[in-house]
């Protein structure tokens, strides 16, 4: 067990897979986190290798908030050293309806959707639909900066400009929760009624983002379920692709290069996740 490492030594942030939320969380509480390390694998250069983690996170009451699986790539201590890991473990495919965690805390008794702007509930979304989202934001420097500062991100990728300029890129990449935040945000405009994020399937970080991009996105609808027990509010299954410099939703979602499958250059992010979103009031449909 190691306590108390920080991830100075990744390079990147990469995917995750079976992100649950299972627990509010409230300003005034503590959470910790405890990591457990699943598998590794050196990458063909030699100079790093991609590491599997499954991460918990716990409030001051003990209870667990927050379960998911990541990977990300790291630095090896010698590049000249053969590690020979292979150990690539699997991840989970989905989050079940079954498995989605609603709070108890969450009623739709008084709700109204006029204070979002939105009039599409759960029942208006149609299974293959795709959400142009509209607007697009470019990113800077000091935005990033402040995510990285706030979440106590220390991989030097993201805050040492100087060692930075050393890179195959030459500056600092983005950081991926940022890019996450301002896809999130852009979502809004066609998705104003969603109450929250229920799990993540998985996602990924497809390619590098750095200051001056704009980004662009779109979401299109992968399922939609009712939500056991509830009346008020069913799951919608939600892809976000958001795209660099690049509004045009009609891009290509991946291209093949070399005989395969690969992610096109302008996509930057890939996120599969579960919703909730309130169901149409009867009295609307009266």
């Amino acid at each position: 067990m190691r306590f108390g490492l920080r991830a100075l030594n990744a390079v990147a942030n990469l995917g995750y897979a079976g992100v649950r939320f299972l627990k509010p969380v409230y300003p005034g509480d503590t959470v910790r986190t405890v990591s457990e390390v699943l598998g590794k694998k050196e990458n063909r250069s030699g100079k790093n290798g991609i590491v599997w983690v499954r991460s918990t996170g716990t409030n001051q009451d003990g209870d667990t908030v927050l379960e998911y699986c990541r990977w990300v790539m790291v630095h090896k201590r010698d590049p000249g050293a053969p590690t020979g890991a292979a150990d690539k473990p699997d991840m989970p495919a989905e989050v079940s309806v079954a498995e989605l965690v609603v709070p108890e805390e969450l009623t739709l008794h008084n709700y109204r959707a006029w204070p979002s702007g939105g009039s599409a509930y759960f029942d208006d979304y149609e299974v293959d639909e795709v959400i142009d989202h509209v607007d697009g934001m470019t990113i800077e420097e000091p935005e990033h900066m402040m995510a990285t500062r706030l979440y106590q991100n220390t991989a030097k990728v993201h805050f040492d400009a100087h060692q930075a300029k050393a890179t195959r890129f030459g500056r600092r990449l983005m950081y991926g929760g940022h890019v996450i935040s301002v896809a999130r945000s852009l979502s809004f405009n066609g998705l104003q009624n969603a109450l929250g994020i229920l799990a993540w399937n998985a996602g990924a970080h497809a390619n590098p983002t750095f200051a001056g991009d704009t980004l662009y996105a779109y979401s299109k609808v992968l399922d939609k379920q009712p939500l056991p027990g509830r009346e008020d509010l069913g799951a919608l299954r939600l892809r976000l692709v958001a795209c660099k410099n690049l509004e045009d939703d009609r891009t290509p979602y991946r291209v093949e290069r070399d005989g395969k499958q690969v992610y096109e250059p302008s996509v930057v992010l890939d996120l599969d996740y579960w919703v909730s979103m309130p169901r149409r009031p009867a009295a609307l449909d009266a």
